[in-house]
């Protein structure tokens, strides 16, 4: 069997195997609320042999969400809706796994098709952003947030705990914390987006601050039993990616003594001047020495789609877990193909019996 075949578990969710589908924004939701979209898709991707499918950014309150098409989980029928959904992907025989977080200065935007920018000032399809500090993101981003009190932290934390409840009652076995890409937490953490003078900004502990506890808010009422997961840059590729990673490594330390279960590493995107490595693969060593030198699991994505490549991370010990992404919008049965690929005695596991019965045949007549 092939590393990335190999079965994995975190507390009580069992993977069938190291292959997941990481959130992945598909802006057709309404008021937040789960649409005719949303169930087909998601069934797909569990029925393709993921071990695990992670539910898009789902934003804790309606000002959280990235564009007006973004999902939402700040209110009971909104809930309704993504129970359907975990429980079509547990039946589809992935772990059902979901996505919160706050887009902070990144929020009220159109949707990638329709501009990827700032909703204008006055259109009533957008909404004011709050970030830590009154500083634009730039780019085609220009909106100026409002610079959060004190109030405002409170609140928002507030929104990620009611969110990871309602997520624990709709079924999700595995809860993701945005903490990347810029949005909100991203924004707390990184020195380019904060420039408070409070207890939440200054030193590296003092940015960390919001994350910190809203973790620790957050795990309060997430089962024990169940991964609570966080997505969080650990680089930016700004011309100082030593001091951040270090700085970064320091505070998945701390995540992991505040109980976060695993570590979906990524890249800050905190600003729109940096200098990104593209390529296979390319957050394999990061991730690895994350994972090393905090000794907490960690998945990535970013150029996994290949199977040979993401077989070889896992086998590495980089990751143990695959994020495999826009493979997934081209091909929902990617697992089959990479079983295929990495010559999986039996490639029709990954698949449901209707399929797996006629595909097997055809490729055993081949």
């Amino acid at each position: 069997m092939s590393h990335l075949f190999a079965p994995f578990q975190l507390k009580d969710a069992v993977l069938r195997n190291r292959i997941a589908v990481p959130p992945m924004c598909q802006y057709s939701a309404i008021d937040g609320l789960v649409t005719d979209w949303h169930l087909p898709h998601y069934t797909a991707l569990a029925r393709g042999g993921a071990g695990l499918v992670i539910v898009e950014a789902t934003g804790v309150s309606p000002e959280g969400r990235i564009t007006p098409g973004c999902l939402g989980l700040w209110n009971d029928t909104q809930a309704e809706g993504l129970a359907r959904i975990a429980a079509a992907i547990k039946a589809g025989g992935a772990v059902p796994g979901i996505q919160i977080g706050h887009a902070g200065r990144k929020a009220s935007a159109h949707k990638p098709w329709e501009g990827d920018d700032h909703i204008a000032a006055g259109d009533p399809s957008g909404w004011a952003t709050i970030a830590p500090s009154a500083i634009a993101y730039g780019g085609n981003l220009p909106q100026l947030p409002r610079a959060m009190t004190l109030d405002d932290i409170a609140r928002v934390q507030a929104d990620f705990v009611a969110a990871a409840v309602r997520a624990r009652d709709a079924g999700f076995e595995w809860l993701e914390l945005h903490f990347a890409h810029g949005y909100l937490a991203q924004s707390f953490f990184s020195a380019h987006s904060n420039q408070r003078d409070d207890a939440y900004g200054g030193d590296a502990q003092r940015r960390s601050r919001f994350l910190r506890e809203t973790l620790a808010a957050v795990r309060e009422v997430w089962p024990e039993n169940l991964p609570l997961t966080a997505r969080f840059g650990v680089i930016e590729y700004d011309g100082r990616d030593e001091e951040t990673l270090q700085d970064s490594i320091e505070l998945v330390k701390a995540f992991k003594q505040g109980g976060l279960d695993m570590l979906n590493v990524s890249v800050g995107f905190t600003i729109p001047d940096t200098s990104i490595p593209w390529g296979p693969a390319f957050l394999a060593p990061v991730s690895e020495r994350v994972r090393r030198e905090t000794g907490l699991p960690v998945a990535s994505s970013w150029g996994f789609d290949s199977p040979a490549n993401a077989d070889e991370a896992v086998a590495q010990q980089q990751i143990d877990l695959a994020m495999i992404g826009r493979a997934h919008l081209s091909n929902p049965h990617w697992s089959y193909q990479a079983a295929l690929q990495l010559k999986e005695a039996k490639p029709s596991w990954v698949l449901p019996a209707p399929y797996a019965h006629w595909l097997e045949r055809y490729r055993i007549a081949q």
